[in-house]
């Protein structure tokens, strides 16, 4: 039955009504779609359900606000155009692309997607969406684009390559490429959509043909713009114009930063360029100098945890360490620690390598390696400062772990973090470095040991019931817990959490976000007569156990069982521990 007899059989049109229609489609070359939203939006939506009806293939009503370059890349913009579909989104779990289509009935059209999808091994998930909604997922579709293009365009007018990687214009003209509008456009659009998309970082890399930006989102890395490599010299010479470094220096890594504003905010961008087989490659940190430190419970930190933290800050001296591995969230939460402190009655100084948030009342320092300004160095200098609170970046060296612990035993709070798996591996990594135990006892007060999870969308999450060995799991932490914690928490049967699903306003990853999975011990009595003993890891770890220290995996199970992450991603993430 085609369409029009559908519709007539459904009393959408009368039989003269459909057959003006068909009489303009066939003397316009239009398809009734065209027609119908061209005169009447409301009367298009409802001729689509009808039409949703016939073919038995769900009605997509509102597109996502915002549809990943990444997503949108996996069908061209041609085909997009020409057989109007658009992917919506990608459910990673079942490797699944939801595609909007205008007419899943045209053969062409659907082989057409198969192809492509194949291509990606990827399942295609059929939705009908009106031929307004695709006009605007098309224009966004483009919008990114067509900046990009324009910029390129104008670019092209200007031949300054010959070479596929390296310069062949002179330093005057190479230096007005990279400051004339098309490249500061394209420079623009990247960093634009890194806020837009609230990214924490930018990866500009250049491959043989192409020049590949990637940005990471709650910890993942999407591909999202892909280049010609002709630009790759003008693009990274504007960044490091930006950034103050040297523009003509390609062969060392340089380190820098900048500021700009964008969407009414002060977004700060720290800058790293690495020498490549293939030419420069830039990684940029973006960070919201407006957002502010997030407080020690906007972190995740609860219970017991939050308790000890909050009362290390109150101590007049010592060491606290936060330790993990790079990534892992230590710089967050030592500025976290530093806004509990801060105050007009103490004096706080910090060492940095780099400086990544600025701080009102705060006396910070960046280091510098390459003129002798070395944690060591600077640690020296600022003790002559009258500190009474300093924060050291990075503990690297026995000599930074000397002063440190000289200044905490000298009346002065220290705050440092240290690369280590576990919080009660900072014992045996401080002795490595030659901190001897009759030092370290009386001077280390409290360690936390952290990474990052990635919250679920509030608004997407799906409660599961938890069976077979994943229920053993949870309810075999849940039995280790220290007594104190296992009082509190109220085990419900059958046993459910949530998982990750994905919609438009998570760009289907299923999560927002990330927060920290703790675990913190503090020295008391006999732990200092442990390590007095030179205790091996395992008999610390005991005594920070009858303390009540629950594991990183413990804490990332009971916000499991609160909603607040996934089991897989607790799992994923503490299971190389």
């Amino acid at each position: 039955m085609e369409i029009y007899q559908f519709l007539i059989k459904k009393k959408f049109f009368t039989k003269e009504e459909a057959a003006q229609l068909k009489k303009e489609a066939g003397e316009t070359g239009k398809t009734p779609e065209e027609i119908i939203a061209a005169k009447d939006v409301l009367r298009e939506a409802e001729f689509f359900r009808w039409k949703s009806e016939m073919l038995s293939i769900p009605f997509h009503k509102d597109l996502p606000d915002d549809i990943p370059h990444d997503i949108l890349s996996i069908i061209p913009r041609e085909s997009a155009d020409f057989y109007k579909i658009m992917p919506l989104g990608i459910k990673s779990d079942d490797n699944i692309l939801e595609v909007g289509m205008v007419y899943p009935e045209n053969p062409q059209a659907q082989e057409a997607l198969k192809f492509l999808v194949r291509q990606q091994k990827l399942v295609p998930r059929v939705y009908l969406i009106t031929l307004s909604d695709f006009k605007k997922g098309f224009g966004k579709y483009q919008a990114v684009e067509r900046e990009v293009k324009q910029a390129l365009e104008s670019l092209e007018k200007d031949v300054f390559l010959e070479d596929k990687r390296t310069t062949r214009a002179n330093k005057g003209e190479f230096d007005r490429l990279v400051e004339e509008a098309p490249t500061i456009k394209i420079v623009s659009v990247i960093l634009r959509q890194a806020v837009e998309g609230k990214a924490s970082d930018i990866h500009i890399e250049p491959a043989r043909d192409s020049l590949r930006v990637r940005y990471r989102l709650d910890g993942v890395l999407y591909p999202s713009l892909i280049l010609p490599l002709q630009v790759h010299p003008a693009v990274v010479g504007r960044i490091k114009i930006l950034s103050r470094l040297k523009i003509d220096e390609t062969r060392l890594p340089q380190d820098g930063r900048f500021s700009a504003k964008i969407e009414q905010k002060l977004i700060d961008f720290r800058v790293s360029t690495l020498p490549t087989a293939l030419g420069e490659k830039v990684v940029l940190r973006v960070l919201d100098a407006s957002s502010g430190a997030k407080t020690l419970k906007e972190l995740g930190l609860s219970g017991r945890n939050y308790d000890l933290m909050e009362r290390a800050a109150q101590l007049p001296y010592k060491m606290i360490l936060v330790t993990g591995p790079t990534g892992s969230g230590k710089s967050t939460t030592l500025y976290s620690m530093l806004h509990l402190m801060n105050s007009d009655e103490v004096n706080i100084i910090t060492l940095e390598d780099p400086v990544e948030y600025f701080i009102q009342g705060v006396n910070q320092s960046q280091v510098n390696p390459d003129i002798g300004y070395t944690f060591a160095n600077g640690l020296r200098q600022i003790l002559r400062q009258d500190p009474d609170i300093i924060m050291v970046g990075e503990i690297r060296d026995e000599e930074t772990a000397s002063l440190a612990v000289h200044a905490a035993l000298t009346g002065h709070l220290v705050l440092s973090s240290l690369h280590t798996n576990s919080a009660v591996g900072a014992v045996p990594r401080l002795m490595d470095m030659g901190i001897k135990s009759f030092l370290l006892a009386p001077t280390l007060s409290t360690v936390l040991s952290q990474r990052l999870v990635r919250i679920l969308c509030p608004v997407c999450r799906k409660k599961v019931e938890l069976t077979g060995e994943l229920k053993k799991y949870v309810l075999d932490k849940v039995e280790h817990l220290p007594l104190a914690e296992k009082e509190q928490l109220k085990i419900e049967t059958p046993l459910t959490v949530f998982q990750s699903v994905g919609c438009k306003k998570c760009n289907n990853t299923g999560y927002s976000g990330r927060m920290g999975i703790f675990e913190v011990f503090e020295m008391n009595e006999n732990m200092a007569r442990l390590i007095l003993d030179k205790a091996g890891e395992h008999e610390i770890f005991l005594e920070a156990r009858k303390q009540g220290m629950i594991t990183m995996e413990e804490d990332g199970v009971l916000k499991v069982l609160r909603g607040i992450t996934s089991l897989e991603e607790v799992m994923s993430t503490t299971s190389e521990d």
